[in-house]
């Protein structure tokens, strides 16, 4: 038998294509990492407790020292505060996407999901969608704390999902990027310090604890557009909670379509290196 002929018996069936066959993949996968999470629910949990922590110790520390609107009321702060918590909880899920994803390649799983006639793109997708729906859960586990220490919703129930549904975009965006930085590290400890170090800078130069007109002149134009400002401001005009202070910047002026915007953005441009880092990966 030919070189030729035993490369073409050893190789990998190439994946379905279709639109409908890639999404009924990418299910499957999903399917499959939350059963896992399910099994291993100190996962679940532990990651449920980081931000009950920054709620409690937020509200309490710092609640009576910072300024909103030119008020030190800790309740003002509390419903000023819980858009950034939210956006924060959500956003930090992209250290776990990019654990799972570099535990994946670590141990072959990747190269057995190779072995089977998958779109190729669903394994990664796959993923993002069950990190959100764990995602999910941990927002609604955070709104209940939120209510217990003050949080009030003073817009309805349209608008609050809405906000909702920002924060579960802005962290699917989010996921990408996690899933990018799994394919490009060695190992999972590596990819979870790699989620995290970019991520404290982008929470932290925001809006999300303190009014970007507190921060130095030049950094309130990269904390009003920043994208994660975007989403935190927006959830805040749909909660109907206290906002920061008018800047003039596109983002803070229209927030939720800068929001919705911006996440639609980091998942096309992520998305899409991703995939093609994971094809190059798995060729």
């Amino acid at each position: 038998m030919s070189a030729a002929t035993d490369v073409m018996t050893t190789k990998a069936p190439k994946g379905v294509g279709g639109v409908v066959q890639s999404a009924r993949d990418s299910l499957v996968v999903a399917k499959r990492n939350l059963l896992r999470m399910m099994r291993i629910p100190e996962v679940v949990i532990f990651g449920l407790v980081q931000p009950i922590m920054f709620v409690v110790l937020f509200s309490y520390v710092f609640g009576g020292s910072v300024s909103v609107g030119g008020s030190l009321s800790a309740s003002d702060y509390r419903e000023f505060l819980m858009g950034g918590i939210f956006a924060q909880t959500v956003t930090f899920a992209t250290a776990g996407a990019g654990a799972g994803i570099a535990d994946d390649m670590n141990k072959g799983l990747i190269d057995r999901f190779r072995s089977l006639p998958m779109a190729r793109g669903a394994v990664l997708t796959g993923r993002t969608l069950a990190d959100s729906v764990q995602t999910a859960l941990t927002v609604v586990v955070l709104a209940v704390v939120g209510l217990l220490v003050g949080w009030r919703v003073h817009n309805g129930i349209p608008k609050m999902l809405g906000a909702f549904a920002l924060l579960l975009l802005l962290g699917y965006a989010f996921s990408w990027i996690g899933a990018l930085i799994g394919l490009s590290v060695r190992t999972p400890e590596a990819a979870t310090s790699g989620g995290l170090v970019w991520l404290f800078p982008v929470t932290f130069v925001s809006n999300a604890f303190v009014d970007s007109s507190n921060l130095p002149g030049w950094l309130q134009p990269v904390a009003d557009w920043n994208p994660f400002s975007a989403t935190v401001q927006a959830c805040r005009v749909l909660f109907g909670n206290p906002g920061v202070s008018p800047s003039g910047a596109w983002p803070m002026e229209h927030p939720v379509w800068a929001s919705l915007a911006w996440s639609v953005v980091i998942i096309v441009v992520f998305r899409t290196w991703a995939v093609s880092k994971y094809r190059s990966a798995t060729a």
